[in-house]
């Protein structure tokens, strides 16, 4: 599903216009982003856990090369499943 299918889906299940739901999707999407930069995690109790997880700096070869490179450290997004949708999927 792209952005466009789950505009769409919350339109449909909503009744809500196609510009009223894609408005609705970017505010969620901005709201967890917000929340994630700002070093908190988003809660969605049954659905799932967003968080931010830290990455260290490592080292890695240019598989073209062979050179060493160093990879910098970077925050990576995380998602945890929450049991509700775990077990709906299974």
């Amino acid at each position: 599903m792209n952005r466009n299918e789950l505009v769409d889906a919350v339109a449909g299940k909503a009744d809500l216009s196609k510009s009223a739901a894609s408005k609705a999707v970017e505010a969620v999407f901005d709201s967890i982003t917000s929340a994630l930069k700002g070093g908190g995690d988003v809660r969605l109790v049954g659905f799932g856990t967003f968080s931010v997880s830290k990455r260290a700096a490592s080292e890695g070869r240019n598989p073209r090369t062979g050179a060493k490179i160093r990879i910098a450290a970077s925050n990576q997004a995380k998602f945890k499943a929450g049991k509700r949708l775990r077990d709906t999927l299974n």
